[in-house]
């Protein structure tokens, strides 16, 4: 996975392709290898229609990989000071969140798929999901 560009706390991320002009792309990531932890689980989301917004929360300690293989998807970031925007309409381009940030995520265009790879199980004590906890949290942990 080759590294686009680093910026507060996760990266815009290059994930590997193979081309074959008569079979298509296939797209790759390994654990450990292109991302820097191991993957403990694998969701995604679906049947979304265009202009639904869906996060609102952060995670205290989960890293994650998001890609969107399907569609266009619109990746809004903060550590409650600085914002980014990322639009996700490539399978090759993911965010590799690395660090405590606040996301809002935009379905651009109906039926979008938003994949998402996590260092961890599921742990419902690890989300924020109140943006004044979040920024409490961050300046408790000088993030």
């Amino acid at each position: 996975m080759k590294n686009v560009s680093v910026l507060g706390g996760y990266k815009i991320v290059e994930i590997k392709q193979i081309t074959s002009q008569e079979k298509g792309r296939l797209q790759f990531f390994e654990g450990e290898n292109d991302i820097p932890f191991a993957i403990k689980r694998i969701y995604y989301i679906t049947d979304v229609k265009k202009g639904v917004w869906r996060g609102a929360h952060s995670h205290k300690n989960l890293k994650q990989l998001l890609f969107c293989p399907f569609g266009e998807i619109l990746i809004k970031l903060t550590d409650g000071i600085v914002s980014n925007s990322i639009l996700l309409n490539e399978p090759n381009k993911g965010v590799l969140i690395l660090k405590p940030l606040w996301r809002d995520i935009l379905w651009n265009q109906d039926n979008s798929v938003l994949c998402v790879a996590a260092s961890d199980y599921y742990d419902q004590s690890d989300y924020i999901r109140d943006f004044e906890d979040f920024t409490k949290f961050q300046r408790e942990n000088k993030y």
